[in-house]
């Protein structure tokens, strides 16, 4: 059944043990009391998770603490309560207060509204169960990992002495020297807490010995009602901050991708400011990337000019010195129709719309051009651009903007995902998926093939006609999982094509999406492709885009495949002016 769903995910070995856990957090955290972490360590070991593959044994699994640290915020020591609600409002209506008083707190590698009450609780706002299913077992992890350097630190008899001795969390060089050589962590191990902790290692290692962690988490809400409420809310503030857009009358192009690709290749503005870039490389002695910008230059390199001036142009926002330079850019991404909509109290989301009727064809990345992009000045059409969602998020973001344009032209993905087959910078082209939420199989026509990204990516592959799944979570996949997928040629893992499909089926169709079938698009409701870039081979643990110094390789197939999407929308309104004329 090499067209359908992975007929090897039935398989008890395969499947069993993960959704055990799964339905387990999941009935737990209708109780609307606390659940205690340490109830779920055990169908956590069960499944054996690919993330933590060293779960269970006694040494601290070093890849699991690099991967949690980077999700979770750095106030996650001093947390006992993680209480989860869909708004502010969840959280008044059950005695909390206005939480977003508290202090926001962020992570760096997961995109999500957290606020701390300064003392043991954390706020988490969550946009659809899909965040429960990235969450929670980070969390599991994350307390399994901490009390397993408890048990060693708190059993050492110079780390007890040390702990009597002090009376706060101030640390002398000294002390912080005895507290590492106490540890007997491997030099290795250390140098690599240093880089995801940096010189707040001491402190933390100090808070593990003295204290045994216990999380406890809350549900507030958590029906689909408050998922749905909180999406609509969010979009509502999309439409009054921009009301003369008049976006319930108007065509739109839709796209999932990220803040700042589409509109840099739109704009053009770090390529007319090129020379303050270089400026800013040579003034703070980054040698590494002047040698890249040379190698460039002299044709040494495949890389391109264009993607190197976005890169450094993000690297510039990061410094004070570059206020003006940002105001000016924010001024003429006015005066093009390019609008910013910061997220509120809801989902952490931001948004920018674009009118292609003020795009300058003279301003834009020159990739971009193509004949007739002069007629884009008749044009009514928007372009709404999202920062991706997680998971199920999808499905409500594109089913509440479907419902509340004048008419959606497209809709086009670009995001990450594992790959089987390929290797980290590779772009995937599915035109199947299957769905892990609902167990529907889709096959469809993609908006793109390889011929439309392979001219932009210098470094990567491209593979197209691949088969993708849309899992439950990263930390929700274990290796019988995986192998039970490749063996029915599923080789794109990813979090949001499913949610986005079963969307799109209910533009296409007169009923609420299926469960447990198989869909074709024989004739789509628009325009619609999936685009991801691999930024994890999970048969090569720890190896991911963060490990690379220079980033390139995310930066490549970032902008292959943003170059993909904005070409297609631009062809796509010139063929629909030239009709309409």
């Amino acid at each position: 059944m090499q067209g359908g769903a992975p007929t090897h995910l039935n398989h008890q070995r395969v499947y069993v043990p993960l959704e055990l856990f799964h339905r387990t957090y999941h009935s737990l955290l209708r109780s609307s009391g606390e659940i205690q972490i340490s109830a779920l360590v055990e169908p956590y070991l069960a499944f054996h998770p690919i993330l933590h593959p060293h779960a269970g044994a006694p040494h601290p699994d070093l890849d699991a603490w690099t991967y949690t640290s980077l999700r979770l915020p750095r106030c996650i020591d001093q947390v006992r309560l993680i209480l989860l609600g869909q708004s502010d409002e969840v959280f008044a209506r059950s005695g909390r207060g206005d939480v977003t008083s508290w202090q926001p707190v962020s992570a760096p590698g997961r995109r999500r509204k957290m606020f701390f009450d300064g003392d043991a609780t954390l706020a988490v706002l969550i946009a659809s169960p899909s965040d429960l299913d990235d969450l929670i077992p980070m969390l599991v992890a994350f307390q399994i990992e901490w009390n397993k350097l408890h048990n060693r630190l708190s059993n050492l008899p110079a780390i007890r002495e040390l702990l009597a001795t002090l009376k706060d969390e101030t640390l002398t060089p000294e002390q912080q020297a005895a507290l590492l050589a106490a540890a007997e962590l491997a030099p290795e191990a250390i140098a690599r807490l240093q880089t995801i902790w940096g010189e707040y290692l001491p402190t933390r290692l100090l808070r593990i010995a003295r204290w045994r962690k216990r999380f406890a988490v809350r549900m507030l809400g958590g029906s689909l009602m408050d998922y749905e409420r909180a999406t609509l809310r969010w979009w509502w503030h999309i439409e009054d901050s921009l009301p003369e857009l008049r976006l319930r009358e108007r065509p739109v192009y839709f796209v999932s991708s990220n803040t700042h690709s589409l509109v840099n290749l739109l704009s053009g503005f770090a390529l007319r400011n090129t020379a303050e870039l270089l400026a800013f490389i040579r003034e703070r002695g980054l040698s590494n990337l002047l040698e890249e910008y040379e190698r460039i230059v002299a044709a040494q390199v495949p890389s391109s000019r264009e993607n190197f001036f976005y890169y450094v142009q993000k690297k510039y926002q990061a410094d004070p010195a570059s206020a003006a330079y940002f105001e000016r850019r924010a001024r003429e991404e006015r005066e093009l129709g390019i609008h910013r909509v910061a997220s509120r109290f809801y989902i952490d989301i931001d948004a920018q719309v674009i009118e292609l009727r003020r795009l300058d064809p003279a301003r834009i990345d020159p990739r971009i051009e193509m004949p007739g992009i002069e007629r884009l000045r008749d044009s009514d059409a928007l372009i709404v651009n999202i920062d991706y969602p997680l998971g199920l998020a999808a499905y409500n973001i594109l089913k509440i903007v479907a419902r509340s344009v004048g008419e959606l032209r497209g809709v086009y993905v670009l995001g990450k995902a594992a790959t089987l087959n390929g290797k980290i910078g590779d772009v995937l082209i599915p035109n199947v998926c299957y769905d892990e939420h609902t167990r529907n199989t889709f096959h469809f026509v993609s908006a793109f093939s390889a011929i439309d990204v392979e001219p932009y990516l210098a470094y990567g592959s491209v593979l197209d006609n691949q088969k993708a799944v849309t899992s439950l979570g990263t930390f929700l996949q274990n290796e019988p999982f995986l192998e039970a997928l490749y063996r029915d040629f599923f080789t794109d893992i990813e979090m949001e094509a499913g949610p986005y499909l079963n969307a799109i089926y209910e533009c296409a169709f007169e009923l609420r999406y299926p469960t447990g079938e198989i869909v074709s698009f024989l004739k789509p409701p628009f325009d619609f492709g999936f685009l991801h870039y691999a930024s994890d081979t999970p048969y090569s643990r720890g190896s991911n885009l963060g490990s690379r110094n220079l980033s390139y390789f995310g930066m490549d197939p970032t902008y292959a495949t943003s170059l993909a999407i904005a070409r297609r929308i631009v062809s796509q309104e010139i063929t629909r002016l030239q009709h309409r004329t």
